[in-house]
Order: C-alpha cells, then structure tokens, then sequence
C-alpha cells in the first residue's frame, strides 16, 4: 500500500498575505509540515501540491517533491476536491494523505497515529477531529445535551469537530466518486481520528499566526 502525503499550498492568500512563506520559528510555515511528514518516517513520498512555482526549490530543499498544478486551481474559486483530484490523477498511490501547512501544531505523534489507522485498510476517507466536551448547540437545540437537567462536562458525549490539519483518501474510492459527479470528500467509509486540541488551530489571520508562534515551543513536537 503505497502512501503519499500532499501538502496544499497557495500562493493567494486574502487574510494573511502568502501565509504559506510566513515565518515560523525560522523557517516558512509550509517547511515546518514538510519536515514534519518526513519526520513520521511513514510516507513513501511527501508532495508539495501548489499552482506557484516558488514553491517548488523549496520543496526540494527539503528533500520533497513539486506538484504543480494548473494556475486556476489556486485561485479563490477552486475547492479542494478539484486540486485533489487533478493530482490523484497524476501521481499513483494507494493512500493520499493532505497535511496542512497551516495547522503547525498538530504533533507528529498524532499524525503517526492518524496513519495508522488509515493503514488498517478500514477506511476509504478518514478525518482528523478535536472532541468539544461541552455542551454544544445547533440552530440553538441541544446536540450532546438536554435542557431538562444539568449534566456533568465530563459526562458528556463528546462533539467531533472536523479540523482538516491530516486528511486521508482512498486514491480508487476518491476518484471513482469524482468520475460519478459525487462529493469525494466523504465517499466510502469515513473514520474519525481524534488530534490534540491545539492540532485544530488553524492560521488564517496574523494573530492565529502569533498564537501558533507563542504555543509552539511549550507542546510535544
């Protein structure tokens, strides 16, 4: 089962300028996702997939390879599903692994075990969560809650909140569901893997940036 990680990366950004070559702790942000794919030690391949050309030298400086895929593919219209697609049709793997750059803190320790679960050949799609043990509500009704009593946060059950810092994808399962005009995001099986809450920050503005930079030096890499 041969397992790819592919690391988004646009040029564009309208929050944070180029948020992909902000510097974090020394390096751009997207060197710290490359490093820490080649760090699990469990990819057979690690990509840099972006419709920019500057990222490629930096990709091979790192040791990983450049995907380029068409300039209309990193603009602010195109969706993830399309750039997946264009490179799964590309690059032969089982397993397609999209790590983002832009969530710096999730830890090696739970991307490996992210993989892991990926490889026990269960799942077609599998989705990196953060549990909320709180009461949480939807269009303002009760999820994991009863407003007829008070319970305990640690009585809860859990919420699962969808955080993309690692996503996985049957190469087979994703494309078959984009040739049959269906959403492949969530084709076939779907599993959920829970990641540290800090995996679910994500950078989006200058300030989730700073915060990242503040958090990263006090969590386990």
């Amino acid at each position: 089962m041969k397992s790819v990680a592919m690391i988004p990366a646009r040029m564009g950004s309208q929050r944070l300028p180029k948020k992909n070559l902000a510097d974090f702790h020394g390096s751009p942000l997207i060197v710290h996702a490359i490093r820490k794919c080649f760090a699990t030690k469990l990819f057979d391949e690690v990509w840099v997939n972006s419709e920019h050309p500057d990222f490629g030298p930096i990709a091979e400086a790192e040791g990983a390879q450049f995907h380029q895929r068409p300039e209309e593919l990193g603009n602010n219209n195109a969706t993830s599903e399309q750039f997946i697609a264009e490179f799964l049709e590309k690059r032969d793997c089982t397993f397609v692994y999209q790590v983002h750059s832009i969530a710096p803190l999730l830890s090696t320790a739970d991307l490996t075990r992210f993989v892991a679960e990926m490889q026990t050949d269960k799942h077609d799609a599998l989705m990196s969560v953060v549990d909320e043990n709180l009461e949480c509500l939807y269009k303002g009704e009760p999820v994991n809650f009863t407003f007829a009593e008070k319970t305990n946060s640690q009585d809860l059950t859990p919420v699962q909140r969808i955080v993309w810092a690692v996503t996985a994808w049957r190469r087979d399962t994703y494309l078959d569901a984009i040739n049959s005009g269906k959403c492949a995001t969530y084709s076939g099986r779907v599993g959920y893997v829970s990641v540290g809450r800090m995996a679910g920050h994500v950078i989006k503005t200058q300030e989730d940036l700073d915060v990242a930079a503040a958090l990263y030096d006090i969590l386990p890499d």
